[in-house]
């Protein structure tokens, strides 16, 4: 064989081989590549389904935590009970309980219309020159005086007396039923607002309302 033929043959020969292994090699590293890639996804999916498994367990036990489950019913009751807010603290009961009728006509009260007005609600005219709400037992339940200084009312010339209001007042401490007296007392008063033509005005000089009556009678 010509020597320059045998070198062709051999460069030939060896380019086939170099070829070949190039091929093989390019196969083994994309079926390698391929195995990586199929492991890669699967321990992916692997993990997804892991990582949702866990987060349901947890989203299941999150609402169990958060439930308010009672073995026992009443334990719902009791604890219902326990948030409610205590009712505040009953108010002491002051020592003078007094409320004012004021007259709406501008002269004020005359004196016969009082004793006349006092008389159908059964005040008695009494040694202090006031007039005076008494018991069985003939004993003070409460007063009425007169809102001009000396307080007193006159025992003569009453046409001609004017009081621009009344004073009324009772002792809580000193009676033996406090919420009874307290009662008439409030009834007196609104049955002469009535029969006077007056305004009634509680302690602190404002109009007398139900919620201060009876924030006053619970107090007694």
């Amino acid at each position: 064989m010509d020597k320059e033929l045998l070198r062709i043959v051999i460069i030939a020969t060896g380019l086939i081989i170099i070829m070949g292994m190039l091929t093989w090699s390019y196969l083994k590293n994309k079926k390698l590549q391929q195995d990586m890639d199929f492991y890669d996804d699967h321990e992916f999916n692997k993990s997804l389904e892991i990582n949702d498994d866990e987060d349901a367990e947890t989203g299941i036990e999150t609402l169990e935590a958060t439930d308010h489950h009672y073995d026992d019913p009443e334990d719902a009751i009791y604890e219902s009970e326990d948030d409610e807010v205590e009712p505040p603290p009953r108010a002491a009961a002051p020592n003078i309980i007094q409320f004012s009728l004021i007259a709406k006509a501008e002269e004020g009260f005359n004196g016969a219309d009082l004793v006349n007005a006092f008389g159908i609600v059964g005040l008695e005219y009494g040694s202090l020159k006031i007039f005076e709400k008494l018991d069985a037992n003939r004993l003070v339940d409460f007063g009425v005086a007169c809102m001009v200084e000396p307080g007193t009312f006159p025992d003569r010339n009453l046409d001609s007396f004017y009081c621009p209001g009344l004073v009324f007042f009772m002792q809580p401490g000193a009676l033996d039923d406090a919420q009874a007296v307290f009662d008439d007392y409030i009834e007196t008063i609104q049955l002469l607002a009535i029969e006077l033509d007056g305004v009634i005005l509680d302690h602190h000089r404002e109009p007398l309302t139900d919620a201060t009556i009876q924030s006053l009678r619970q107090s007694l």
